[in-house]
């Protein structure tokens, strides 16, 4: 055994210097023979630091009698090299008890040891690197939240200056930390609100960083072009060379509103993006707001050539209009069926007469219900208004 095994064998003196080694033993110490080892002691291989360690381990088993069980060591040669060790050290005994020095086994597990340091400094770098992309996710998170809107434009009553003529609101779920979704409502003039939805293509930072440009768009576009149709025109003619370029392919749907609190008219078109829902009033009933499905255009960033037609109708007094994104109307239950638009308009229809943030509490709560516990894994935004009365 000692003559055939890889690990190294030795037994020492109660002066810590060997009395006999193995093969193994010797090469390690760098010995060409074991007979040379005898006599010799750590301080003749390994660094003043790591041979009185030894020495003190040693001692300690011979003063006590306890061993040492499968304790990993890094050991430092003379000459500066490092290995590691798995040791296991016993009190060396005479035939009457007595304890006249150690003996012991020590397994080479440099190469496992490296692997395992190396493994956890790139766990650590990672950890890292996680916390760091966490603390930017959550920082960005903070930043989308403002693209949305913090209050809502104000149009007194002309007959007392008080009541406002419209009540808008807003709602947004985001599937992470961020998303794709974007809602504005913007005052155009002292008659006019502007009240823009888009949904980005996909999730995460791609998403989030296309909607940062489109609200940068909307704030510029929407004092330029009132039409909602010509609007959505000069958005997709400016995001066309942003969202295509060699390795990036982007496209948004969207849906502008222009509203005339004046005469309660309202103007709206659409890119790829669901249909404005109205709340009828006057007949208690929920339906789309345009019944022909070829209305809406191509999304935004699809094709140059996209023209976007502008269609117009006159809502009465507390007619509600607001539109989603798929988010809402694509939720799965546990059954693979989609909440869909059927249903979200069959609760709008039960809940017609809450405010509209009652309302869109109610709806996104609906769909959560429907998932039964099933995460929305897309974003999630509701936005639009209630005509109080025209001034």
């Amino acid at each position: 055994m000692m003559d055939n095994m890889s690990d190294m064998i030795y037994f020492k003196d109660r002066g810590s210097k060997f009395i006999m080694v193995n093969k193994a033993a010797a090469e390690w110490q760098g010995a060409f023979t074991p007979e040379e080892m005898v006599g010799k002691s750590d301080f003749d291989s390994y660094s003043e630091e790591d041979a009185r360690r030894m020495r003190d381990e040693e001692l300690h088993i011979m003063q006590t009698g306890e061993p040492l069980f499968g304790v990993e060591e890094s050991e430092t040669w003379k000459n500066g090299s490092q290995a590691w060790v798995s040791t296991t050290k016993m009190p060396l005994r005479n035939e009457v008890g007595d304890i006249i020095g150690i003996f012991g086994i020590s397994r080479d597990i440099t190469e496992h040891k490296n692997a395992e340091i190396r493994a956890a400094k790139y766990a650590e770098e990672n950890r890292r690197f996680r916390e760091e992309l966490e603390d930017d996710l959550l920082m960005a998170s903070q930043l989308q939240k403002t693209f949305f809107p913090a209050s809502y434009p104000s149009f007194p009553s002309a007959s007392d200056g008080k009541g406002d003529l419209v009540q808008f609101c807003h709602l947004h779920h985001a599937g992470g930390l961020i998303g794709g979704d974007l809602c504005s409502i913007r005052k155009l003039s002292d008659t006019e609100a502007g009240i823009f939805l888009c949904d980005v293509m996909g999730h995460g930072v791609r998403a989030a960083l296309g909607t940062s440009i489109v609200r940068a768009m909307v704030e510029e576009i929407s004092h330029q072009k009132k039409d909602p149709g010509q609007f959505l025109e000069h958005m997709n003619q400016t995001l066309m060379p942003l969202f295509r370029q060699d390795d990036l392919f982007l496209f948004a749907t969207a849906c502008y509103m222009v509203l005339d609190v004046s005469t309660g008219v309202l103007k709206v078109a659409a890119a790829g993006h669901p249909l404005p829902i109205l709340l009828n009033a006057s007949v208690h009933s929920v339906s789309g707001l345009v019944e022909d499905s070829c209305f809406s255009g191509p999304a935004l960033a699809v094709t140059e050539e996209a023209r976007y037609k502008t269609i117009e109708c006159r809502l009465r007094p507390e007619d509600g209009v607001f539109m989603y994104t798929d988010g809402i109307t694509e939720v799965v239950n546990r059954n693979e069926e989609e909440y869909g638009e059927n249903r979200l308009v069959a609760s709008a229809r039960g809940k017609i007469n809450l405010p509209m943030s009652g309302l869109f509490d109610a709806l996104y709560e609906d769909a959560c219900s429907f998932a039964a516990g099933a995460a929305l894994e897309d974003d999630v935004c509701l936005v639009g208004f209630r005509l109080k009365h025209a001034s």
